[in-house]
């Protein structure tokens, strides 16, 4: 029988078994202190807030605004982009709109983003290459401003400005507009993650109909 180097194989059973260990004590803690909390779970969810981040593991929605378990309906990809050809995000958004009638969409990008950096950088990772190229894209069109800018400046304006674009796209779908036009109580903000001091920055963008759309973006004097 050959015997290869497992190693590697018992490090990575060791941390499943460590991860199905901690839902256990998971699960008696929820038990002990929250009495009925799995039973009612197991009936529904009924969150208020959509929240669109990117994937990277340091940002951990519920935990960085102090929720819970089906308090957030989620949905994450490589830098938080949000463009019109993702029916993977269409369809969450949606769900989260018209079936469970949340009232808040959050579109939260962080500083020091990778997928921002690769773009700062001109990193090229493969296939992801082409979902940067998004991003890219924003650039291209603010490059005049960003050139304006020191290194550090130019690297927290684009995330942000990643961001503020996809509040845009997220306000000229028909799914946002639709809902508008039924009179439903649903708006869109914009927040940046520090991933350096935990906090959360609000970008001051409320959008809660076209029109608003059109003004939040000529208040930031951008060409959005």
């Amino acid at each position: 029988m050959l015997q290869g180097d497992n190693s590697n194989h018992s490090t990575s059973n060791g941390i499943i078994e460590d991860m199905l260990a901690k839902n256990e004590e998971w699960v008696n803690k929820m038990n002990t202190y929250y009495p009925g909390f799995f039973e009612k779970s197991n009936c529904g969810q009924q969150p208020k807030v959509l929240f669109i981040t990117c994937s990277d593991s340091r940002v951990c929605p519920t935990d960085i605004i102090g929720k819970g378990p089906g308090d957030l309906f989620v949905t994450r990809n490589i830098a938080n982009v949000v463009v019109h050809t993702d029916l993977s995000l269409l369809s969450v958004l949606q769900y989260s709109v018209e079936v469970l009638k949340v009232e808040h969409v959050i579109v939260c990008g962080h500083y020091n983003c990778g997928g921002v950096k690769a773009v700062v950088e001109k990193q090229s990772f493969g296939l992801i290459d082409s979902w940067l190229m998004h991003i890219n894209d924003v650039t291209e069109i603010h490059k005049e401003y960003l050139a304006s800018l020191n290194e550090n400046e130019r690297f927290d304006a684009i995330v942000e400005l990643n961001c503020l674009n996809s509040v845009k796209n997220l306000s000229k779908t028909s799914i946002i507009r639709n809902a508008w036009k039924n009179n439903q109580n649903l708006k869109i903000h914009s927040w940046i993650y520090s991933l350096k001091t935990g906090r959360i920055s609000d970008l001051n963008v409320v959008v809660n109909n076209e029109n608003d759309a059109d003004s939040i973006f000529k208040k930031y004097k951008l060409n959005l």
